[in-house]
């Protein structure tokens, strides 16, 4: 069996717990977690600790919250001073500075939730769903200068269920990464893993979520906007106009009918909206700006949309 290796850990999310919890569970001996400062959160604005800290808390491990890392000598000097064999990064939120990529004899690496060099950046999960693929995966992969283009040392499929979003999804590919992480490590202890450049001309890009990308396009196919719907669950979620006032739309189903786009049809009390390429959705769920959520029946008899209405 290898020796334990020394790890450093930086990680914020959910999404990076699992990771975290493996590494321990495999004998690793993680010396320090970092991740991101406390943030104020909710109505009451009150300082909430991140997954991960929660998480490095309870299994007893030293945490430090850098407010930045690229210039920070005290930073430096800690990490150096533990001298780790890799560190290990899942979802930090901070760029890895040069220093940092050189400091550990097996590299930085990272768990990235996506097939790369496909979806490099911030929201591979989303746009993986926004875009229809039925498969994605995970990928370690050692940490360069780049966004995401480092060298890819492991990686594992995992198929997208068509009711799936990106809520539903995020879980088993971290619980497939956290193996994947741990297989990766005892790999390059061993020899047998091998980091291989990516094929750059193949790479698409996964860029951090705007509030304007939940705004739906009815020009759109159905099958295109029931695809962002169920990627930007919780956000940006979706969303449209009904005179002049955001109107979130939360449940849809496809409907057989030709309607021409962002125009409203009332069939039988049912709230349909026509796509493009001749196709439509039956709105089911919606959320009118400053209301709570309610289902179309009660929209319907509530705000009175006619016939020939436009959203959007």
């Amino acid at each position: 069996m290898p020796d334990p290796l020394n790890l450093v850990f930086c990680g914020t999310p959910g999404f990076a717990v699992p990771t975290l919890q493996k590494l321990v569970e495999s004998g690793s001996r993680v010396r320090l977690v970092v991740t991101q400062p406390d943030r104020p959160r909710g109505r009451g604005m009150e300082l909430t600790a991140s997954p991960v800290k929660h998480k490095a808390l309870e299994l007893g491990l030293p945490i430090d919250q850098p407010d930045r890392i690229k210039n920070n000598e005290e930073f430096r000097t800690l990490l150096s001073a533990l001298h780790p064999d890799a560190i290990i990064v899942v979802g930090y939120g901070r760029i890895i500075p040069q220093w940092m990529i050189d400091l550990p004899a097996l590299g930085n690496l990272n768990l990235h939730a996506s097939l790369l060099p496909k979806y490099r950046g911030a929201a591979p999960i989303q746009w993986a769903i926004a875009n229809g693929e039925t498969v994605t995966g995970v990928t370690t992969m050692r940490i360069d200068a780049g966004l995401d283009t480092g060298d890819i040392l492991l990686h594992e499929q995992l198929p997208i269920a068509p009711e799936d979003t990106s809520e539903s999804l995020a879980p088993r590919l971290a619980a497939v990464g956290a193996d994947l992480m741990v297989k990766t490590l005892r790999g390059l202890q061993e020899g047998s893993v091998r980091p291989e450049p990516q094929d750059h001309a193949q790479a698409t890009l996964a860029p951090v979520l705007k509030k304007e990308d939940g705004l739906i396009d009815f020009r759109r196919s159905a099958a295109e906007i029931t695809n962002r719907m169920r990627a930007f669950k919780p956000w940006p979620g979706a969303f449209t106009k009904f005179r002049g006032k955001n109107l979130q739309i939360w449940l849809v189903r496809p409907a057989n009918e030709s309607i021409a786009p962002g125009v409203i049809h009332i069939a039988d009390d049912r709230l349909l909206v026509g796509c493009g390429q001749s196709a439509a959705l039956e709105l089911l769920e919606v959320q009118p700006e400053g209301k709570k959520r309610m289902p179309a029946a009660a929209f319907l008899q509530g705000y009175r949309p006619q016939e020939g209405d436009p959203l959007g």
